[in-house]
This record gives structure tokens, C-alpha cells and sequence, in this order.
């Protein structure tokens, strides 16, 4: 498989893109691959890792793109597509982003691209790390990720076919849905573990000290919370219509469990502690 565009242009230097700039690099070394930073520092950092390609200059790093990839926050993502087309972005660009919620970026970018013949495909791989910057990023991150298309805007099915050929050759498995349904999706599987590692953290290590004592499950079950405030602030907010019915879900499940404990009733805490078990007993193993 190739990887569908002979010229790529991926508009931000953090960990999703610069990964994704040293993925195309490793497995198809003759695609031009255009990595754009806005930091001079963030653009010799991927000089170092190898991409040569990378610059802070928008027109240059987009004058032949097939496909364009919005890897910033999704707040930024509107004023850097204008940015992009006003520096020259062609016509028959496909533009796509590695956003983790979807109805935002297909209700801002839409008056954008209003009247103009570059389509807007939404992406969101399921991969990243509690790191983040291009200093984390590595080539192999979306092996076995999943990754999650929506085309709520109707680009045609020839240009929806050629990014999932994308996505697919550098490692995702894909699936298509709507905006809605993967927001509310993400919210379930990604962002309310998020917010209940860093519920996690809060809680169990007030005295951070104590947590030399800790065993695997603490840092396990944390590990997330380590990831970026300012952006994880952005997501959560964003998604906040999904993320608030399966919080209010959890607070009433863990208020379950305290009146269980709260009247010493062991088998009543044992079910609930049986069917987390079951349902975590069920989640398929990462593929080796």
C-alpha cells in the first residue's frame, strides 16, 4: 500500500504530527512529506530527528499539497486553514485533522471553506501519549491505532477513499461515523478516562511523597493525568455536551459503591466490583 498523496503537508510540530511526518518518512521515503511549525525552535528540532522538510514558512510548506493536515489545537484549526488558503493552498487540496472532537472542527471549518473547492474530511487517530511536543514524537505511534473518520460535510467518495487509504497505510484500522456519534463515543473511551486518572491523581496522591509506596495500579490508573492541562482544558470543554452524561453516569456510580461501603455490605460490593471486573475482562488485548 502507498501512502495514497504524492505531497503531504501536515501544519503543526507536535506529537501527532511530527509522528506522522517521521511514519511517512519511514515507509515511504519518496512521498514529499512538508512538516509546518510556527516555532523556529520547533522546526530545528524536527531537522534533528530528520525531517528535513519542516519549515516555518506557510506558502512554502503548502504551495503543492494534496493533502493537508491540521495537526494544532482544534481552536487554532480555523484561523490556520484561512491562513493556509490565503498562502496559497490548491484547489484540489484534501484537508483533513487529528482533532480529538469532530463537530467542532466540521461546524468551524465549514465557513471557511465556503464557496472554495478544498474539501474538509474529518480524522482522529486514537494515538498520542501522556507526552506531548515533537521532542515525543515517534514513527511508529499509529501501528494498530484506530482511527476515526466523519464526512458530515459530503466530500465525494473518491477524495473520502483516498484518506482512509491514508490512514490505513501508515497502521490505523478505520471507521467511518458521524460527528455526533464520535464525539459522544470519545467521550465514553477517552475523555471521561482522562478526567477520572486525573480525579485519580487529585485524590490519591494529595501527598505526592506517598506514592514512592505505590505499587503498578497507581501509576497505571494515572498515568494519563500527566498529559497537557491547556490542552486537555480545550477538549473537555469543547465535548463537554458528551462528556457530561456519562460524568454524571460515574458520579452515580461511584455514590453507589460509597453507600455500599457505607453500610459494610460486603456482597453488594463484591457485584460491583464483579462487573467492572467482567466488563474490563471483555477489552481486547492490544495486538503484538
Amino acid at each position: 500500500m502507498n501512502a495514497a498523496f504524492s505531497h503531504v503537508t501536515i501544519l503543526g510540530g507536535g506529537l501527532l504530527g511530527g509522528s506522522l511526518a517521521l511514519a511517512l518518512r519511514h515507509l515511504f521515503p519518496s512521498t514529499n512529506v512538508t512538516l509546518w511549525a510556527r516555532k523556529a525552535e520547533t522546526v530545528s528540532q524536527a531537522h534533528a530527528l530528520g525531517i528535513q522538510q519542516a519549515t516555518s514558512n506557510l506558502a512554502a510548506a503548502v504551495s503543492h499539497a494534496e493533502l493537508a493536515v491540521l495537526a494544532v489545537p482544534v481552536g487554532a484549526m480555523p484561523t490556520l486553514l484561512q491562513s493556509a488558503l490565503d498562502a496559497g493552498l490548491p484547489s484540489h487540496c484534501i484537508v483533513t485533522d487529528v482533532g480529538s472532537v469532530k463537530s467542532t472542527p466540521h461546524r468551524d471549518l465549514a465557513p471557511v471553506l465556503c464557496g472554495r473547492p478544498q474539501q474538509f474530511i474529518g480524522s482522529h487517530p486514537m494515538a498520542g501519549s501522556e507526552r506531548n511536543g515533537i521532542d515525543a514524537a515517534r514513527a511508529g505511534l499509529f501501528c494498530d491505532a484506530a482511527c476515526l473518520l466523519t464526512n458530515d460535510d459530503l466530500a465525494p467518495a473518491e477524495s473520502c477513499e483516498a484518506l482512509e487509504n491514508f490512514w490505513k497505510s501508515v497502521g490505523c484500522h478505520t471507521t467511518w461515523m458521524s460527528a455526533a456519534v464520535h464525539d459522544a463515543l470519545v467521550a465514553r473511551i477517552s475523555h471521561l478516562p482522562h478526567l477520572l486518572a486525573s480525579a485519580g491523581a487529585r485524590t490519591c496522591l494529595q501527598h505526592p511523597s506517598e506514592g514512592t509506596f505505590g505499587g503498578g495500579g497507581l501509576r497505571d490508573t494515572t498515568r494519563v493525568a500527566a498529559g497537557n492541562p491547556v490542552m486537555w482544558a480545550e477538549i473537555v470543554t469543547e465535548n463537554r455536551d458528551a462528556i457530561l452524561p456519562p460524568l454524571r453516569d460515574l458520579i452515580s456510580d461511584l455514590g453507589t459503591l460509597l453507600r455500599h461501603l457505607e453500610s459494610a455490605d460486603l456482597a453488594a460490593t463484591q457485584h460491583w466490583l464483579d462487573e467492572a471486573k467482567h466488563l474490563r475482562d471483555q477489552l481486547p488485548l492490544p495486538q503484538s
